[in-house]
């Protein structure tokens, strides 16, 4: 016969906390006979042991007796959890009316709203449980990650940094964290999360991913499958590591093996959305693809997350655009678009605006022909810029194709610089060039290099700052592509961007950045001179290949080799959007394909006035 435990003694039910706080009977009410503290005791130990069925059968018959016994209905909503559906939800609700002041039930409960997809109500239960115990790491975790879901990326941030406040060794709390970071683009912070948490916890699948997912967005792709291998070690039937290693073998441009990989994915897992992303992403898709459509719809039947349902709109409008079903793809990426918008930063207008009119100021036509002499004379680098979608990932693919020439993709550099010179300089000497800032990019391009005489840097937005890249890089060479306007946008409309601005999933804002990238270009062009910069319209380059390449190679300087019209068939890792693409021959399909939904384009139709003629 068990003794009834005091009231500040631990309670029998295992929950960790004082009996008095937990299944103790309320001052002045009857004790609980001591067989019901037996019962209770020993369903808890058989929970632990995964007899979960044995559990919910005994539970179901002593509440037959006890219907008001909140701590049956808390073991039995937690076997009913642990076996997975939404049978655990009505006995949830019944422990919380029960145990109302009982942190746990309220995070159980919050746990069985989120997977059911009521993730607004899993948040009140969440904040409950919180409130009821601020030091539950649990719930921390559990509340950031459904906020997350939800689109609130800075309250998810600040609610895992709590958790690691409080256990500075929890590994999921760590890739939690490193999650959010990640997906805010802070890739060196969410990069030394992951890493923490594989020190922490070396066969986690999670960190292991994490880390992947990091490295493969910096271009350190070996790094990254090591890391999958890792992953699939501790969880050989991961459908996440499968499919990440599918993407890894499409930077690599190989195709088929990126096929296989998600098909494997998708068996191990029917559920699992990034998979039938990937398909989608890199082939053409057909009516013929009618499996996976059923299965894209039947995902988007359920309650997604977010991010998840985002996704899979996007990966629909593609199949939809390939099978020639306009108004139905527009839709989807409509719907994409909206979703979309509730993650990230909100797009501000003026402060484009402010900050190009700095930029136009600070890099005049005086600055721009004078000499600095923190200058270099090195010829290395050719910026490659223009809008996102206006053809710079082929202009690289075509040119580092050429045995002298290393594709670095795009290299985060002068963002961050001409940041750096307007926070430490007054504003009339923010575009001063400081010694240190040709030789610290040089020795970034050059550590890439592999000895060749040209490096590709073709990070589209560099555009704003090539006063500064031409103060700094003099004898560097420059090409502007150019795309019509609508293709452009509707380009940067349907694509589904990790690392796009938040102007791209709106049309009102597209148009305002379009604008902008117009005025500062034509700024560049009057006080440049002519040797340091090419325009390039993408439609004539896909009209005359050999005649433009042979021109682009040229202007950089270099022989012309044959090699460059065989771009498609150069290996090389390329983790852009347009990874497929680039690896295709050229073809005119994507000139003019605006025209398949011009009734849906009227609010940028000006656009086509304001851009200049090639």
């Amino acid at each position: 016969m068990t003794v009834k435990p005091g009231r500040n003694d631990p309670c029998p039910c295992g929950s960790g906390r004082k009996y008095k706080h937990c299944h103790g009977a309320p001052e002045g009410a009857a004790p609980p006979a001591p067989e019901a503290v037996r019962e209770l005791t020993e369903l808890v130990t058989m929970l632990h042991a995964g007899a979960l069925a044995v559990v919910e059968k005994r539970c179901r018959t002593l509440l037959e007796a006890r219907p008001a016994d909140g701590m049956l209905w808390k073991i039995l909503s937690v076997s009913l959890l642990r076996q997975g559906g939404g049978a655990a939800l009505p006995a949830l609700e019944r422990a919380v009316e029960l145990l109302a002041q009982d942190a746990e039930v309220h995070f159980n409960l919050g746990i069985a709203l989120a997977e059911a997809g009521r993730r607004d109500e899993a948040v009140a239960s969440y904040r409950q449980a919180l409130a009821l115990n601020p030091a539950s790491v649990e719930t921390l975790n559990g509340l950031g990650n459904v906020l997350r879901e939800l689109g609130e990326r800075r309250e998810a941030l600040a609610l895992y940094q709590r958790a690691l406040a409080l256990d500075p060794r929890r590994a999921d709390s760590e890739c939690n964290l490193g999650t959010a970071l990640f997906e805010l683009r802070r890739i060196a912070e969410a990069e030394e999360c992951f890493r923490r948490a594989v020190v922490l916890k070396p066969d986690y699948p999670q960190a292991q991913l994490g880390l992947a997912a990091v490295l493969r967005v910096q271009g350190r792709t070996a790094e990254a499958e090591s890391c999958c291998r890792a992953a699939l070690a501790a969880e050989p039937r991961s459908a996440a590591a499968v499919s990440l290693l599918g993407e890894l073998h499409a930077d690599r441009g190989r195709f088929e093996e990126a096929q296989q990989d998600f098909e494997r994915a998708i068996a191990a897992d029917p559920s699992f959305p990034t998979a039938y992303c990937g398909i989608a992403q890199h082939r053409r898709m057909t009516r013929a693809d009618t499996g996976w459509r059923t299965g894209v719809e039947a995902l988007l039947a359920k309650p997604v997350p977010l991010t998840h349902r985002m996704s899979l709109r996007y990966a629909l409008g593609k199949y939809f655009d390939d099978t020639g079903e306009y108004d139905a793809a527009f839709d989807n990426y409509r719907e994409a678009n909206e979703l979309s918008r509730r993650f990230g930063t909100s797009y501000d207008r003026s402060r484009l605006t402010e900050r190009i009119d700095r930029i136009i100021a600070g890099c005049d036509a005086a600055f721009v022909r004078e000499s600095h002499p923190g200058a270099a004379q090195s010829e290395l680098p050719v910026f490659v810029v223009g809008m996102p979608r206006s053809g710079t990932s082929l202009t690289e693919q075509i040119l580092a194709s050429h045995p002298e020439v290393f594709g670095a993709g795009e290299v985060r550099f002068w963002d961050d610089a001409y940041t750096a010179l307007e926070r430490a300089a007054a504003p009339e000497r923010a575009a001063a060039v400081p010694p240190e800032l040709a030789r610290d990019y040089l020795a970034r391009v050059a550590g890439v290099s592999r000895g060749r005489q040209r490096v590709i840097d073709k990070m589209p937005a560099n555009f704003l700052y090539l006063g500064l890249i031409h103060a700094a890089l003099p004898r560097a060479r420059i090409l502007h592509m150019q795309r019509h306007p609508l293709d452009t946008c509707l380009s940067i409309y349907f694509q589904n961007f990790f690392n796009m601005g938040p102007y791209a999933n709106d049309f009102g804002n597209l148009a305002h950045y379009y604008e902008e990238y117009l005025r500062v270009m034509a700024h560049w062009r009057a006080v440049l001179p002519a040797t340091a910069l090419l325009a390039v319209p993408y439609e004539a380059l896909i009209a005359d290949q050999e005649g433009w390449s042979r021109r682009m190679v040229e202007f950089i300087g270099l022989d012309w080799d044959p090699r460059c019209l065989d771009f498609h068939r150069t290996e090389r890792v390329v983790i852009t959007a347009s990874r497929w693409q680039v690896r295709q021959k050229i073809h005119g399909g994507s000139a003019g394909r605006w025209r398949h939904y011009e009734k849906h384009l009227r609010p940028l139709k000006y656009l086509t006035e304001l851009a200049p003629r090639p």
